[in-house]
Order: C-alpha cells, then structure tokens, then sequence
C-alpha cells in the first residue's frame, strides 16, 4: 500500500466528513474517494478494509481535537483556580464548535461501537486513557477538585457537547457559559474535603 501522508490525511479528514454528515452507513471507500476529490479506488490504496478505515478515523479525530499546543501554554500561563477551570472548558466547547464533524464522527463511531465488539474495545481503551491523562494533566496542573472532579467535568461536559451538536435548542435558553462556571463551581467547591474521593 502506498505510504504518503499527506494523502493518508486528506482521506481521513475526508472520511470523517462522510461519516459526521452522513452517519455509518453512508461510510464507504468510495464515498471517502467522492469526498477527496480523487480517483476511485485510491481510499482502498490506504485502508486494507472498513474496520482499519475506523481504526484510523478514531486516530484522525484524536489529532483534530487536542488542543493547540501554543494555546494551551498560554492559557496555563494562569494561576490554578476555578477560573482557570472554567476557561479550559469554555476553550473545549469552542473547539468543539470549531471542528463539529470530528466530534460528530466520534459520536458516530460510538453508535457503530454499539454493534462492533473489537470497536468498542477500542473505543474503550481509547477513551480510558484519554480519560486518565485528563485526569494526570488536572492534578498535576494543581487545578481544583479531584479524580472524582475530573470525571464529574467530564460527563457533564460530555452531555452539553452532545445536545449542543444535536439538539441546539434545547440549550438555546441557557447561556453555556454560564453553565460551565455554576458547574465548575459544584463539581469543585471551595469548601470541599479534598481527602473525600469517592467515585
């Protein structure tokens, strides 16, 4: 198989615009190929079958949604507080809106893991460890709250992520911003135990 990145990358940016606009099903190698603008059979030149083009759209998506190195340092620039928090995740829900496909992909890719068991599995290693290096980076951070904040941060950030992509307005009352500071603040009151870690 051919080994040129770029084009290896410019196929999966392509693939996770079919699967984000037109969900699993639509996904094929030759609907990435239309998308790319390139001849037919070149997505097959790159991935050996479907499974591997999945494979790779997790990876794919993994790149688009971290964080720009540069930004990040800028913002750490800040002291560790709540209002650090919370800027970090006003930051998330904006790259979220910036590159919707990659997280409609993702969302796509978790429906599809639902019916494929080596999927799943690797989704779920996937997400485990992302999850423990989001963990890692807040506590070394010296950023408030504990293992059990982080995971608190997290599913609640994952539900607002998933109804502003799917249902916009049913958010649309509320402004996110505001409910991203009375949520740090729950998650990570300033009176808190920080011995009291329970899951």
């Amino acid at each position: 198989m051919r080994q040129n990145p770029a084009r290896r990358t410019a196929l999966l940016d392509a693939a996770i615009e079919v699967l984000a606009r037109e969900g699993s099903r639509g996904l094929t190698l030759r609907a990435v190929d239309k998308e790319a603008a390139v001849p037919v059979g070149t997505a097959s030149n790159y991935f050996a079958n479907r499974a591997e083009l999945l494979r790779q759209i997790m990876d794919r998506t993994t790149q688009r949604l971290t964080p720009d190195e540069a930004e990040l340092t800028a913002t750490m620039t800040a002291e560790p507080s709540r209002e650090l928090t919370v800027t970090l995740l006003r930051q998330l829900l904006d790259r979220m809106r910036a590159d919707r496909s990659s997280h409609l992909a993702m969302l796509e890719l978790r429906l599809e893991a639902t019916r494929r068991p080596e999927l799943r599995a690797d989704l779920t290693d996937r997400f485990t460890a992302m999850l423990d290096d989001n963990i890692a980076w807040h506590l070394d951070a010296g950023l408030p709250g504990d293992r059990t904040t982080v995971l608190l941060l997290y599913l609640a950030m994952l539900g607002l992520i998933i109804d502003d992509l799917t249902v916009p307005d049913l958010l649309r009352p509320h402004s996110p911003d505001a409910l991203i500071a009375s949520l740090v603040d729950r998650a990570a009151p300033t009176n808190a135990d920080p011995s009291d870690d329970r899951p």
